[in-house]
């Protein structure tokens, strides 16, 4: 089974890359972050001709989340966390692999900056509250899988230039504290464990030719409970939609289950 998390920054205005990417790579679940939409305008019935459903959790110009799966996704739930501020930042369902229940939730994690503002004290006050979402959700579920925008560089090899984000809300120390938090939990963040040594980003501004130079970020992460660790097959940044025209400035990361 592929799963696959992409913030598509707008999924309208991505439509023709999101639907050029399931043609090639073919996912069977397909996890969206900033969507850019509100429900009623999401493109459905683009995603139903290639035969996909929608399962979306939308929110007018801003955020959003969303599930495009071939395959069913059950308990459906947008309510992990209280958001103080009503965004659409998570979306959780339940699929079947081989009789094992996995419970996807799907995250876009503010970003925070800049510091010192409510922005940040926002970011902060959501990410301990998913956590303390995530520590009710282990007593319960078995098999999790965390996917999305983090918004989190968790080292410094996961950045071009770790000196320029030392007071960014990306990379503040608190926040990276957070992340391993989360991983004392009992996650693994799935591209760390399998690559160890090796630099690779999901995320490149717009600005200053970041692409062209290699300028990016890893801050899109998949965290897997440790008993699934056995199903992971495979993981892998696919940089080709980031060379579009009119691309995210994200591009895919990808596991592959059995």
């Amino acid at each position: 089974m592929k799963i696959v998390s992409w913030n598509v920054n707008s999924v309208r205005a991505r439509i023709i890359n999101v639907l050029d990417y399931i043609h090639l790579e073919k996912p069977d679940v397909l996890l969206l972050q900033e969507i850019k939409t509100e429900n009623i305008n999401f493109p459905t019935d683009e995603f139903k001709k290639l035969g996909y459903e929608s399962y979306i959790f939308g929110q007018k110009s801003y955020n959003g989340v969303a599930f495009i799966s071939k395959i069913k996704i059950d308990n459906i739930k947008l309510d992990f966390i209280k958001d103080d501020l009503k965004q659409s930042r998570i979306i959780c369902g339940d699929i079947t692999l081989n009789k094992k229940k996995i419970k996807l939730i799907n995250i876009y994690v503010p970003n925070g900056n800049p510091v010192n503002t409510d922005k940040y004290e926002y970011k902060i006050k959501w990410l301990k509250k998913f956590l303390k979402s995530i520590k009710k959700t282990i007593l319960i579920e078995k098999n999790i899988i965390i996917a999305g925008d983090f918004n989190i560089i968790p080292e410094e090899i996961d950045v071009h230039d770790h000196e320029a984000y030392l007071n960014d809300a990306l990379f503040k120390i608190e926040i990276r504290k957070i992340f391993r938090e989360l991983l004392n939990y009992g996650f693994k963040d799935i591209y760390r464990l399998i690559n160890r040594a090796k630099q690779e980003y999901t995320f490149w501004d717009y600005m200053a030719g970041s692409w062209q130079k290699n300028y990016g970020l890893r801050i899109d992460h998949f965290l897997s409970s440790d008993n699934l660790l056995e199903n992971i097959k495979s993981i892998n940044i696919n940089k080709k939609p980031r060379s579009k025209t009119k691309p995210s400035d994200h591009t895919p990361i990808e596991i592959e289950i059995i």
